[in-house]
């Protein structure tokens, strides 16, 4: 619940004295993949705050994206943060935008293994999604339209059964999940 936002203040303080505009970039839980730019107490505490694993059970430094511990402190960071750029930029117009996370994705493995993301991969498909594909089957990108319609088109199904069992529906897998934490971000900022 403490933060320190001199090095923010920094950045627009110099911007304006140089007359620039800003994009600043916020990399709480994620930036290159990694959660190595997360707070020691964050990346110290395993238990409250879980990693993601490899298939071989390999802890990474990388935030689970599947827990919602993960979610509040990085949320409550990030909107404490949001709030005070508004502030301190209210009348100035310095900051022409603010990205969520940073290149997020997985290294070492296509998906998170853990436990938590174990249980998501192995429940159907997000209704939202299957719903999406449906709506847009003469509109999807190439890629996943061939990824959907080698494994039958199915409308219900795992994601295995509805994409396939290799590395590109791992990545399917995350990448969905990942865009939903941010869009959560962005909602409740």
């Amino acid at each position: 619940g403490e933060f320190d936002y001199s090095l923010t203040d920094k950045v627009l303080e110099e911007a304006r004295r140089n007359d620039l505009k800003v994009i600043l970039l916020w990399f709480g839980a994620w930036k290159n993949s990694m959660s190595c730019y997360a707070p020691l107490w964050f990346k110290q505490d395993f238990e409250k705050y879980p990693r993601a694993y490899t298939k071989e059970g390999k802890p990474l430094e990388i935030a689970s994206a599947f827990s919602e511990e993960v979610f509040r402190a990085d949320n409550k960071a990030f909107s404490s943060w949001l709030t005070h750029v508004a502030e301190a930029d209210r009348g100035h117009g310095t900051v022409l935008m603010v990205q969520i996370e940073n290149e997020i994705g997985m290294l070492e493995d296509a998906r998170d293994h853990s436990e938590a993301a174990d249980a998501f991969f192995n429940a159907p498909v997000p209704d939202e999604l299957m719903s999406y594909l449906r709506k847009n089957r003469k509109d999807l990108h190439p890629y996943m339209k061939e990824k959907w319609s080698e494994n039958g088109s199915k409308t219900r199904g795992t994601w295995t059964e509805v994409f396939g069992d290799d590395i590109y529906t791992d990545e399917i897998f995350m990448a969905w999940h990942y865009a939903r934490y941010v869009e959560r971000m962005a909602l409740s900022a």
